[in-house]
């Protein structure tokens, strides 16, 4: 069960990842024109549902599915000083839930906006900045802790 949830994991944040980086650039670049917002309200729903779904995958992954995390919780504070336990104890969870917070925020602050530039860049700034936060939150190779692009 772990590696089917990790790698349905894995693939999904591409998902998210993409949908986030489409709607900010359609947000960005609109003109203002109905297709424009409908296009960048779709996407930015679909990457909302996308992170949904890896909070749940994660979730599971960090509830005792994971080796890593298992071994993590064994010995917190030992964790707290290895920065590759660090960043899948913490800052992968932080950052990845502070993407997920946010993208919700902006959707409910854009529904609430009295006018569509206002509606706009509430989208902006929230989906923006969940990209970010997705950004720096993907376990890159190359970094300490990294994984794999794709998992097969």
């Amino acid at each position: 069960m772990y590696l089917t949830v990790l790698t349905a994991h894995s693939w999904l944040r591409w998902v998210a990842l993409l949908a986030g980086v489409y709607a900010t650039v359609t947000l960005l670049t609109e003109s203002g024109g109905v297709q424009a917002r409908g296009r960048a309200a779709t996407l930015g729903l679909v990457c909302m549902v996308a992170l949904d779904l890896q909070l749940v995958l994660g979730l599971l992954l960090y509830s005792g599915l994971s080796p890593t995390l298992r071994a993590v919780s064994g010995d917190f504070g030992a964790a707290m000083r290895d920065p590759v336990a660090r960043f899948w104890a913490v800052e992968h969870l932080v950052l990845m839930l502070a993407a997920v917070v946010i993208a919700h925020v902006g959707r409910v602050l854009a529904r609430k906006a009295a006018t569509d530039s206002s509606r706009r860049n509430r989208l902006l700034v929230c989906f923006g900045l969940a990209t970010i936060l997705m950004l720096l939150g993907i376990p890159w190779p190359g970094m300490r802790g990294g994984r794999p692009l794709f998992r097969i």
